[in-house]
């Protein structure tokens, strides 16, 4: 039996998660999560699951919660997502917190020895150095949970990594990809949050339609599979069937399959190094009958560029540009700016910053939240 402790457990990959769980009773045993506002997902969960302990956002909520008969405790805030991400019965936790917050409790979690099943991206974009540098040091094993990275690290296993060639990073293109950089002046946030082949949050969403999504998980990849940037590549695959894959110095590619569904990844970082039976949706090659591949166009998807760029300089680069993006993405969804507005944003404050290059993780979060509380026009 495996303890597992979920971040954002009210979220997309969470409750997925959660899902998880509830299909491997037998095997798995939610201990630990944490919410945010989400006060009545709370409650389903600790009614249903009787884990140890639960974070939410706001102490004045900690009354709305029912907890009579249970052995839940209540805690919120910052510390309380610290508490609840370095429990001590967590053989697992998954941190599917959106932003750059899931720092903090991914390293904390790291030092009380405790794998991380990671959804949760900007963790790597901001600090990839200092968290990959502890979990070695703690011996803690840091499991990707976003579907291409998953399958990255499935290829890879029983490979020696001195023979990758490059990696190959797949994108559907998000909700518009066919359309031209013309066309996306006019898009609606209706439009942009209509993704054609996966279910997700709506930060996840718009990401994925800006392609800043793709240029996150390439920055990710560069520091969960110790490569440089520019063996990192990323193609366009509309089905979304094949998640990733490795090409060898010997011109072999190997990739990873399956039907667009988050709770394959989750299963297997859950019961690394087994794999576990599912009894869902299997994949029919003669049903989907073909798949097809278009070069990345980098003029067309500039957040793209931008984060290939932000990663190539290195330093506090990418902290500016994930944590600009996270303004930007959310002044969009509150109808303050257009869709192209979110890349002139990121843009501009790219251009502007002086890169401190090897930042410590008081400058990484100096910077952070320096960004996140400017105000930002276009």
């Amino acid at each position: 039996m495996k303890h597992i402790g979920i971040l954002g457990a009210s979220g997309s990959v969470g409750m997925q998660g959660i899902d998880i769980i509830r299909e491997h009773a037998d095997s798995f045993k939610l201990v630990s999560f944490a919410v945010g506002k989400s006060i009545d997902i709370a409650q389903r969960i600790i009614d249903e699951f009787n884990p140890e302990i639960c974070c939410i956002q706001n102490e004045h909520d900690m009354d709305k919660l029912n907890i009579n008969g249970k052995q839940t405790k209540v805690v919120f805030g910052d510390q309380g997502l610290l508490e609840v991400a370095g429990y001590e019965k967590n053989d697992v936790l998954l941190n599917s917190i959106l932003g750059s917050v899931g720092l903090r409790p991914t390293l904390h979690a790291i030092d009380k020895g405790i794998d991380i099943a990671l959804a949760n991206k900007e963790t790597l974009v901001v600090a990839g150095d200092i968290v990959m540098q502890r979990a070695k040091e703690k011996g803690v094993n840091i499991l990707p949970v976003d579907s291409e990275h998953s399958a990255i690290f499935q290829c890879l296993n029983g490979e020696n990594v001195k023979n990758i060639e490059k990696l190959i990073i797949t994108a559907s293109g998000g909700s518009f990809r066919d359309l031209t950089r013309e066309q996306l002046k006019d898009v609606t946030l209706e439009d942009a949050l209509n993704h054609p082949n996966w279910s997700m949050g709506k930060k996840i969403t718009i990401d994925s339609a800006t392609m800043m999504n793709k240029g996150l998980e390439v920055i990710e990849a560069k520091w969960l599979f110790d490569l440089p940037v520019e063996r990192i590549e990323t193609i366009l695959h509309k089905q979304s069937i094949i998640h990733s894959m490795v090409e060898f110095n010997d011109t072999s590619v190997i990739a990873q399959l399956g039907t667009p569904d988050m709770r394959m990844p989750i299963l297997y970082a859950f019961s690394y190094p087994e794999r576990m039976q599912r009894n869902a949706e299997r994949l029919n090659l003669a049903d989907i009958a073909t798949l097809d591949f278009k070069a990345m166009d980098l003029e067309r998807f500039k957040c793209l560029a931008l984060a290939y760029r932000a990663i190539e300089i290195g330093g506090t680069l990418p902290v500016v540009m994930n944590a600009v993006n996270e303004v930007a993405v959310q002044l969009f969804l509150d109808g303050k700016i257009t869709f192209l507005d979110i890349e002139t944003l990121i843009e501009r404050a790219m251009d502007e910053h002086v890169v401190i290059q090897n930042p410590d993780l008081e400058t990484i979060l100096a910077i952070d939240a320096d960004y996140k509380s400017r105000n930002y026009e276009v």
